[in-house]
């Protein structure tokens, strides 16, 4: 069962592009939420995504309650710099779903106070107040991955 990267109302096209080759490359679900902050015709986020699009398995949802809905018994969780949990503490399984908000403002806070325990972040200094959202989301996806030793995929 593969993994899912969930975007929660993305707003920049090369972001979600270089996502959605991160999920070509790995075989993990994409799934965006509704409004996001682009037309899916982007010319950035064609670009971003090169010719790997046929390889992405990409959904669409008009609210993060009908992905809710859809993996009734997913295991979600929510990254965030808000978060206290380490990403790499986390034991990851297959099947589960990483959840990254827009990037101006993250996921709500109420989802985050709704699932202490699920929430993760990415250390980091305290210069920046986050890292890139294609970054991270490759960052997580390969620690579960490497924890599930990588299955199907090559070397």
């Amino acid at each position: 069962m593969p993994f899912h990267i969930v975007l929660v109302e993305p707003e920049i096209p090369a972001n979600t592009g270089n996502i959605a080759r991160t999920c070509a490359a790995t075989g993990t679900h994409l799934h965006l939420v509704r409004p996001l902050g682009f037309s899916t015709d982007d010319k950035v986020l064609k670009r971003a995504g090169l010719d790997y699009w046929y390889a992405v398995d990409i959904t669409y949802y008009d609210s993060f309650h009908e992905v809710r809905s859809a993996f009734p018994e997913g295991r979600f969780f929510y990254a965030s710099t808000r978060s206290s949990r380490r990403y790499s503490e986390m034991a990851y399984k297959d099947g589960d779903l990483f959840v990254f908000g827009k990037e101006t403002k993250g996921l709500p806070q109420a989802l985050l106070d709704e699932n202490p325990g699920q929430s993760i972040r990415m250390p980091m200094t305290d210069k920046v107040r986050s890292l890139n959202l294609a970054n991270s989301a490759a960052i997580v996806v390969y620690e579960a991955l490497r924890q599930t030793g990588f299955p199907g995929l090559e070397g």
